[in-house]
């Protein structure tokens, strides 16, 4: 299952948390990699040492334009894309209620958490209906699938990209695309870490394990979803919460 080798897989959020985690695993299983994030410099010096098999793209999700001149450069680059893994993902203002939500923070959310994995996807599925093949893969949430208190963005927009994986999993299951979606409960992350202590302690706290999830532990799960050997599941949520959703 770990063999990657001739697998073109393009990741978003690459420079940090489980986008990185998910990228350094699939280049060391021999797949050649776009690695698209916002912090370009961040990307060539962490992935410098892959050589020609990783190409590096400096891209705002929100950008549409740009996302699709990325996706073609990764795709000029290495002739075909496999697999889109969706990693780009803020939280933003957090341990709020609701009435109290900025609308231009829920915009914020929304347009990097949802619309990005849209942009994404909408580009690269035209390349794989080409082909009749493809995998995509959107990181989502737990809180997509629950709601987490005081994060009504996040949530809100985590059970979008849900919805989404559902949709599209439906409308191109006779293409050989699968489309589907991939649900942590916490993992221990930069962005996990720059949350207030409280919200942490609220989510873990949730978790029968009572512990945060690994990055090896989704990068694996990951791998998974976007191999060929997953060929009959799509329109799923796959979970990752040490026990807290079990449905």
């Amino acid at each position: 299952m770990n063999d990657f080798n001739g697998q073109v897989v393009l990741i978003t959020g690459a420079a940090s948390g489980i986008g990185l985690a998910i990228a350094h695993k699939l280049l060391t299983d021999g797949a050649q990699v776009g690695l698209l994030d916002f912090n370009e410099s961040a990307l060539q010096k962490t992935f410098g040492k892959y050589g020609p098999d990783a190409l590096s793209v400096g891209v705002d999700v929100t950008d549409e334009a740009r996302v699709n001149d990325a996706i073609l450069k990764v795709h000029a680059q290495f002739g075909k894309i496999d697999a889109l893994i969706n990693c780009v993902g803020i939280t933003g203002i957090t341990n709020v209620h609701s009435h109290e939500v900025s609308s231009e923070n829920l915009h914020k959310v929304f347009h990097v958490n949802f619309m990005g994995s849209f942009y994404t996807s909408k580009a690269v599925l035209p390349l794989m209906l080409a082909r009749n093949y493809g995998r995509i893969l959107h990181i989502a949430s737990i809180a997509g699938k629950e709601g987490n208190a005081g994060m009504l963005a996040y949530s809100a927009s985590k059970a979008a990209v849900i919805a989404m994986a559902k949709v599209q999993g439906k409308e191109y299951a006779e293409r050989g695309i699968t489309v589907n979606a991939l649900a942590p409960a916490v993992i221990q992350t930069p962005l996990v870490d720059a949350m207030p202590d409280a919200q942490v302690k609220y989510m873990t706290d949730k978790i029968p394990m009572k512990r945060c999830g690994t990055l090896n532990e989704a990068a694996n799960l990951a791998a998974y979803i976007i191999s060929p050997q997953n060929s009959f599941t799509t329109g799923f949520t796959f979970d990752l919460s040490g026990g807290r959703a079990t449905y």
